[in-house]
């Protein structure tokens, strides 16, 4: 072993990572589908890249979609929108034709809009064509 690989093994702080640009990724099963859900129902810009679909979110965030054949849907929130006013949040949504999903469970329950409702956040949710949850966020605290 060298005098670097035992000073790298020691070290209890990564340096490399701090400045890394890091990027989010979730698979998806059509990525047309996906070109068209995120592009033009979300109106989000959209990017082709060899790998799949680049969303390119405010604040310079991107997120990788990539195609995967035996795709399973996540089981949680794979991308957060806060918005300013969940009702006309909930109400495009709809319009939109996308359905909100409704959830009574001890620690999660939603109204009849699918809003999640409490003090601090208020949160909805809705599936992507390959079935990923995504959310949008008020929160006033």
């Amino acid at each position: 072993m060298t005098a670097k690989t035992a000073a790298t093994r020691a070290r209890k702080t990564s340096s490399i990572f701090k400045d890394a640009k890091s990027f989010s990724s979730f698979s998806v099963n059509d990525i047309e589908k996906a070109r068209e859900f995120y592009g033009q129902t979300l109106g989000l810009k959209v990017s082709e890249l060899e790998e799949g679909l680049e969303l390119n979110l405010a604040g310079g965030h991107t997120v990788l979609l990539y195609p995967k054949p035996n795709h399973t849907p996540a089981s949680f929130n794979v991308l957060n929108f806060p918005v300013k006013d969940i009702e006309e949040a909930v109400e495009e949504l709809t319009t939109l034709g996308l359905l909100l999903e409704k959830y009574d469970l001890p620690d999660l329950k939603t109204d009849k809009k699918g809003v999640m409702r409490g003090p601090g956040m208020q949160i909805a949710w809705f599936k992507d064509p390959a079935g990923n949850i995504l959310s949008v966020i008020e929160d006033d605290r």
